[in-house]
């Protein structure tokens, strides 16, 4: 009987992308894939910690596992891996002595130890076999860690700091999943547009765009985070002369007020940040921007917040990403600012900002109606197909026979604040 595997993820596009490699190299040496989280053999929690809601799940996931290892499951392996795993792990053993492993992101290779000491697994062959799964749209990390040590952020102090993989080795990667059936890839870092920076050539993400165009089998190019510092020229003329890569950034600017972006640490302010929207939206006509943002930081008054509510009104999103601030611990805000907010003004301004919001998607997302756009078909949600255009906005399509990867024209005869609908195009 094959020994099984399970992997718990919550959290960011990279976590996705950590646990898929490690899918496909436990897979490819003979571990079996389980749902069961609690009666695998190898349970695998992969963390977040940008929110505390999420380390609260991460915990109780872990006292789940560890009373039913105590209780029936002496030899099973737990293992602890993403952002919740610092340089420094005494705390985390003395919580969760039933864990067995804490992995720090990226770095696999002691879990590959571990279960060829205890399993007896092909090591190397393991090893080697550290690709994303492939399907459809997968996501091909580019870039690991940052430098940016926002006040507010932790990522800097779990994922370290930036480096990027070198342009042969992503092309490689991206090769074998074209070969695979891979259509369309996202490109991910914490700070994706600072690729290159850290090599020693005068490298960009968009010599990484221009690189990965000419593989035949990829029709579509994505990629996220951007950074406002980091997005320069050479990446906005390639995205808007190279017909694969998408028409959509998602360009965080976390507040409108220039006293919080200061505390905040971003390294721009609001001026800068309008500006730098309208050179894109020069270059590339179609582009579709979406942002994140915090509501709630550290002294922010009345004042600030309609600072906020004044860009996000300018500048019109087709997408918002919306957080209230909460302290996490070893932050520089945590240390050394007041979280001064009451709560009911953080939700009281979340509410009114994500309502505000869905209107502007409405319009924005209205002026579709009539039109015809390509998409390619992804899968089934609630019974019906559905894509995502260049500018990833969501379209269903009334057709059940539409196979996944299939690129197709519709026409879209409805559009609401999240998805639109259209009808297939002979």
């Amino acid at each position: 009987m094959k020994e099984k595997f399970s992997i718990w993820t919550i959290g960011c596009q990279m976590n996705i992308a950590d646990s898929e490699r490690i899918s496909t190299a436990l897979g490819s040496v003979g571990f079996e894939e389980s749902d069961d989280l609690n009666n695998s053999d190898v349970s695998i929690v992969n963390s977040c910690v940008v929110r505390q809601s999420s380390e609260d799940k991460v915990k109780s996931k872990l006292d789940k596992l560890s009373k039913h290892k105590k209780n029936t499951q002496q030899d099973k392996i737990i293992v602890l891996m993403g952002c919740m795993v610092g340089p420094k792990t005494d705390e985390l053993k003395k919580q969760f002595p039933e864990v067995d492993l804490f992995l720090q992101p990226q770095n696999y290779e002691p879990l590959i130890d571990l279960l060829y000491e205890q399993k007896g697994i092909d090591k190397d062959g393991c090893l080697s076999n550290l690709d994303i799964k492939p399907r459809i749209s997968s996501f091909v990390p580019v870039s690991h860690g940052c430098d940016k040590f926002c006040s507010f952020c932790i990522i800097p102090y779990r994922r370290g700091r930036e480096t990027s993989r070198e342009i042969p080795v992503i092309v490689d990667e991206v090769k074998r999943l074209a070969d695979n059936g891979v259509k369309e890839i996202t490109l991910l870092g914490q700070n994706v547009d600072s690729y290159g920076y850290d090599l020693s050539e005068d490298i960009t993400l968009g010599d990484l765009f221009e690189s990965l165009h000419d593989i035949n089998e990829i029709k579509r190019i994505r990629f996220q985070t951007s950074h406002p510092i980091d997005m320069d020229i050479r990446i906005i003329e390639s995205i808007a002369n190279l017909p694969k890569v998408c028409e959509s950034i998602n360009l965080p600017f976390q507040s409108g007020s220039n006293k919080i972006l200061e505390t905040m640490r971003r390294g721009y302010s609001r001026e800068e940040y309008i500006e730098l929207i309208n050179v894109i939206r020069e270059k590339i006509p179609n582009v579709a921007m979406s942002a994140d943002v915090i509501v709630g930081f550290c002294g922010e008054n009345e004042s600030d917040f309609e600072d906020t509510m004044d860009l996000m009104q300018t500048i019109k999103f087709d997408k918002l990403h919306t957080a209230i601030y909460s302290e996490r611990k070893g932050t520089i805000s945590q240390r050394k600012m007041k979280d001064d907010v009451p709560m009911i003004d953080k939700q009281r301004r979340y509410k009114y900002l994500n309502d505000e919001q869905e209107i502007i998607q409405a319009d924005l997302n209205s002026k579709y109606v009539g039109k015809i756009d390509n998409i390619m078909i992804e899968g089934n949600k609630r019974g019906k197909v559905f894509g995502r255009n260049n500018q990833d906005k969501i379209i269903y399509v009334d057709n059940p026979h539409l196979i996944e990867g299939t690129l197709v024209d519709v026409e879209i005869d409805y559009a609401g604040p999240w998805a639109m609908k259209g009808n297939l195009v002979h």
